[in-house]
């Protein structure tokens, strides 16, 4: 399972909300850069890069704290907030974002989406799933859609989407521990079997479902293992790191484990 910690941006400076709400700010360093290169110091190789300020803006807002990390690590970045035109996404890939997860722009343009799984390939692009009261949440979690989670992820894995990041708001920041119930309920129903035949005509039976990345409520080293065993393909941690709940050693040992 991939070890991916957060960086969530306002005003170019390194924040935590809790439960989405943005008058729970709280700045941990004004230099994301100096906390990506930590990171990177301790094995790590993956980051999920959130623009709070473009989520709320409608458009990609801190490209350059994008631009700065890509190009002063070797971290892969998955950047998201805010990316809601094709503008905007050609912008996070050429400031060096290797994936981007698209939210409110699944909800709200499913033909753009779409579009830009055609031209960039599933593999670049991440379905983001959160979720209040199992509804997807749009504009940077102020608003809740009418979609609900199960069927709105089913219907873009059938559209060729293969990463989500699921996110349950009501544990994000909280530190009480993952939604591992409604993780597990998702792997489930998402799961595809697949008859495959052979030129000498047996019948092999392939399973596959989404690459699901847990996000939210992550507060002890012990929730990292639990996520592994159920098939989570990676889980991105935020405050437990800032809040010295989870060590950067401990991330750095569970990854050579791995």
């Amino acid at each position: 399972m991939r070890v991916i910690p957060a960086i969530d941006i306002i005003g170019g400076k390194c924040v935590r909300l809790s439960q989405g709400d943005y008058n729970t700010k709280k700045i941990y360093n004004e230099h994301p850069l100096e906390v990506a290169l930590e990171f990177e110091d301790h094995g790590i190789q993956h980051i999920h890069l959130v623009d709070l300020d473009g989520a709320k803006a409608k458009h990609i807002v801190n490209f350059k704290v994008l631009e700065t990390i890509a190009t002063k690590t070797k971290l892969k970045i998955d950047f998201g907030g805010g990316l809601k035109s094709n503008e905007d996404l050609k912008i996070a890939f050429d400031c060096g974002a290797g994936q981007i997860t698209g939210g409110s722009i699944a909800v709200n343009d499913r033909d753009t989406f779409l579009g830009w799984i055609e031209t960039y390939g599933a593999e670049r692009i991440i379905l983001g799933a959160d979720v209040k009261d199992e509804k997807i949440a749009i504009t940077g979690w102020q608003q809740e859609s009418d979609k609900k989670l199960i069927p709105f992820v089913k219907d873009y894995q059938r559209k060729g989407i293969q990463y989500v990041i699921c996110t349950d708001i009501k544990k994000d920041g909280m530190l009480g521990g993952p939604a591992i119930a409604l993780y597990k309920r998702l792997l489930a129903e998402t799961m595809i079997n697949k008859t495959m035949v052979s030129m000498s005509g047996v019948e092999d039976v392939k399973t596959s479902g989404i690459s699901l990345i847990a996000s939210g409520g992550i507060g002890q080293f012990e929730d990292l293992p639990a996520l592994s065993e159920i098939g989570c393909e990676g889980a991105i941690i935020g405050k437990a790191i800032y809040e010295n709940k989870i060590s950067l050693k401990q991330l750095e040992e569970f990854i050579l484990s791995a």
